[in-house]
């Protein structure tokens, strides 16, 4: 199954005409896809991309193009053809110079690993989170690369982990199959939405049957307290309402923040400072607690998040599916979290994150951290409608994919349509 050439297509949804999306730090996101096809010589497909909020998708796409002359000609059906491929898109010695393991090139390199992942289980006829439950320890950890990992996670650890959780996974695989994960809904806590559209979604979403709920905060104090006062008062005091200030903050003014929220009884502060501040973020849960502090989905790479557990900086873990090089680099993230005992909540909604994420939560479950407790993924109720196999979600839970492959296949109409600059959408806007 060797892979003869790829399609990169620009997509954009202009979600800044309705501000979904919008934060304290992005007010006008037009959701955004830097979307790759894979094809093979005997017809086969792989599809996968990365996500942006609009302006520089292009720059996305470019980087595809750029690191595409390392997927031409290879071979992707299986797990070591795929670790193969992960180090040759991230170990490119001079591309390595604009990272390294960062930036563009790393968001490219993701959209290229999550295809070849996508091509593979089709291949298997499995959805991915299934595929990935079929492969042995050994396999699993010989997807990772484990050069930076090794004074906090060694290769023998992360297999003894690995093997351990081999018991019970049968039961645990069932049981993901009948009941789906656990969910939390962003969808009525963006910051562009009116206080009565806040406290009528946030209703909605409980008696959807969601047990968490997530308001974003941080461009004014007393709009925060109001909107959370209302949000509070809708949902009642056992409903979670976790707050994301998307990394608004200094330290001391994350903090001073938070506390003037505390009444409202947040379960966690998102993002309060930058990604990459990993001594900030332990200052600020220890300043805090026991609010809790919950960061990742634009942390860039395996080895921040190794920082963060081992700083203690973190609470809970937000892997995202497309902001690290894809499914390898997240093997490890899953593995460090088991290691340091930090329940994964994975960051998702955008274009197409919740249809990727729930297939690596499902894997964790099974095989890595055989445990529910604490952990829920995000779900927004946006662009769903544009995918072949669109995420499922049924009384606050997300229903297993069945489909064969990662469930990154858009609609070849939306494609038309939502091309950048020359779609429809676009052209008649």
């Amino acid at each position: 199954m060797t892979v003869t050439s790829v399609d990169v297509i620009d997509v954009r949804f202009p979600t800044s005409r309705s501000l979904d999306g919008s934060d304290a730090m992005n007010p006008d996101p037009d959701y955004s896809a830097a979307y790759v096809v894979l094809h093979t010589d005997d017809g086969g497909e792989g599809h996968g991309f990365t996500f942006t909020i609009g302006r520089g998708n292009d720059i996305c796409c470019a980087a595809i193009e750029t690191l595409s002359e390392h997927v031409i000609g290879t071979d992707v059906d299986g797990p070591a053809a795929l670790a193969d491929l992960y180090k040759r898109l991230t170990h490119d010695s001079q591309i390595r110079w604009l990272g390294p393991e960062k930036g563009v090139m790393h968001l490219a390199a993701a959209a290229l690993v999550n295809a070849a992942w996508d091509l593979a289980a089709r291949r298997a006829g499995l959805p991915l989170w299934k595929y990935l439950t079929t492969l042995t320890p050994e396999e699993i950890v010989a997807c990772v690369d484990w050069r930076y990992l090794s004074d906090a996670l060694t290769p023998e650890e992360a297999l003894a982990l690995l093997r351990e959780g081999e018991n019970g996974k049968a039961e645990r695989l069932a049981e993901i199959e009948q009941d789906g994960y656990p969910a939390y809904t962003t969808s009525p806590g963006w910051l562009g939405y009116s206080d009565e559209k806040v406290v009528r979604l946030a209703r909605e979403a409980v008696a959807d049957g969601y047990r968490q709920i997530k308001l974003k905060v941080g461009a004014d104090l007393e709009d925060d307290r109001r909107r959370f006062a209302a949000a509070r008062a809708a949902v009642g005091p056992d409903i979670r309402i976790a707050v994301d200030a998307n990394q608004r903050w200094d330290v001391d003014q994350a903090v001073e923040w938070t506390k003037a929220l505390a009444e409202f009884d947040p379960w966690w502060i998102e993002e309060p400072t930058s990604p990459d501040d990993v001594l900030g973020h332990a200052a600020i849960r220890a300043r805090l607690a026991p609010i809790k502090v919950a960061t990742g989905e634009h942390v860039q790479n395996r080895i921040m998040f190794k920082q963060l557990l081992q700083a203690g900086s973190i609470d809970f873990l937000q892997m995202d599916a497309a902001r690290v090089a894809g499914v390898n680099e997240n093997l490890a993230i899953l593995l460090l979290a088991k290691k340091f005992d930090i329940p994964v909540c994975p960051h998702a909604g955008g274009v197409g994150l919740c249809e990727l994420v729930c297939h690596l939560s499902m894997f964790d479950y099974v095989s890595v951290s055989a445990t529910m407790e604490d952990r829920v993924i995000e779900y927004v109720d946006h662009l769903h409608e544009h995918f072949l196999a669109p995420t499922v979600v049924k009384g606050g839970r997300y229903q297993a994919p069945t489909e064969p492959g990662f469930s990154a296949e858009m609609k070849r109409e939306s494609l038309l349509q939502y091309a950048f600059p020359n779609g429809p959408e676009w052209r008649s806007n």
